[in-house]
């Protein structure tokens, strides 16, 4: 089994995420799908950010025109303060220009603030379909309670985009969600791709939440293999953090062609589901403690050892800020096994 490599938000290790020279360079870096997040517009656009809260990506701030759109909302559960993607219009958001998320982290990146404008769903599309190979679209909805609370269902939103587009039915789609309700209706609708539900490590889905208050199910509660065969009856797969696949899993040498053992890997394909995990990034502050290397967050540890054991779990695909590194980290895999990836 070969894992696909998923560009996580584009090329995010190199370029402000969500860009279009984000996206453009995964495509370059051999990326086998990209992934974006997908929050509306008050006239229903779907525009390309982690959160609907853009003050962090976006240079918003710097607009005098939009002071008075701060504000405080609840989202999920969780109050923020700032500017929000549902109290513009499509027309205002595209005077805006992308910023580095991590400028401490990941200054390269931020030498790039303020070269490119906000996209849409569509214009990802564009660039996927103007791509000198076949690349995938994973794209993740977000907030779909929040903002069907709103008056933006984001089901008929996502539906409408992707039948304009021309993709409905285009074997590169794939939708994830932490919430199973809008995976359902897009399923409902026809629109098309496979369906990945993603699971935090703790907490409930806000849909379940909704519903059912205080009594809802934990994501946890939905990994038993009991929960693993019912969602495998409507879904194509589970998304997981890294340290929920990992969970009890140590690191092996890149050069070991052991495999090493995901509970949740082997449970979930047992009961006929995909695994994907999120994230692999090479700097120190995201890496096992026994893997960094030196005193600087920034700095680049051993991630060849952790993405390479990673992928020996025989996971279906993983989530990489860095594409090039993750396709290496593949090889490496397939040059130690005598095979093309993990486990089959």
């Amino acid at each position: 089994m070969t894992a696909l490599v998923i560009a996580h938000r584009g090329a995010s290790g190199y370029r402000p995420e969500h860009s279009r020279s984000a996206y453009e360079l995964a495509i370059e870096l051999g990326a086998d799908a990209i992934e974006p997040d997908l929050v509306p517009t008050a006239d229903g656009v779907l525009v390309l950010r982690h959160e609907n809260e853009i003050s962090g990506t976006t240079d918003v701030a710097d607009h005098a025109e939009f002071r008075d759109r701060r504000t405080t909302k609840t989202v999920d559960g969780q109050r923020l303060t700032g500017w929000f993607t549902e109290d513009f219009t499509w027309d205002e958001l595209s005077t805006l220009r992308t910023r580095e998320r991590l400028p401490q982290l990941r200054p390269g990146s931020a030498a790039h603030d303020g070269e490119d404008p906000i996209l849409r769903l569509e214009d990802l599309l564009g660039i996927l379909d103007a791509a000198p190979r076949r690349v995938g679209l994973v794209a993740e909805v977000k907030h779909a309670t929040y903002f069907a609370g709103i008056g933006l269902p984001m089901g008929p939103l996502v539906d409408d985009a992707i039948r304009t587009a021309g993709w409905r039915d285009d074997g590169r789609l794939t939708f994830e969600c932490f919430e199973k309700g809008v995976l359902r209706d897009l399923g409902a609708r026809g629109t098309g791709g496979r369906l990945v539900y993603l699971q935090e490590a703790r907490g409930s889905a806000a849909d379940e939440v909704a519903s059912h208050g205080s009594a809802a199910g934990s994501y946890a509660s939905e990994r038993t293999d009991e929960a693993l065969a019912a969602l495998a009856t409507e879904f194509d797969g589970i998304s997981v953090d890294l340290g929920t696949l990992m969970a009890g899993a140590d690191p092996v040498a890149v050069d070991d062609p052991t495999p090493v053992r995901s509970q949740v890997v082997d449970r979930a394909h047992a009961a006929g589901l995909a695994v994907y995990t999120w994230t692999l990034r090479p700097e120190n502050r995201f890496l096992p403690a026994p893997l960094r290397r030196g005193g600087d967050v920034a700095a680049h540890g051993d991630w060849e050892r952790w993405y390479t054991s990673v992928l020996r779990t025989g996971v279906d695909g993983v989530f990489a800020d860095h594409a090039d590194l993750a396709v290496r980290a593949r090889s490496l895999v397939a040059d130690a096994t005598g095979g093309v990836g993990g486990r089959a």
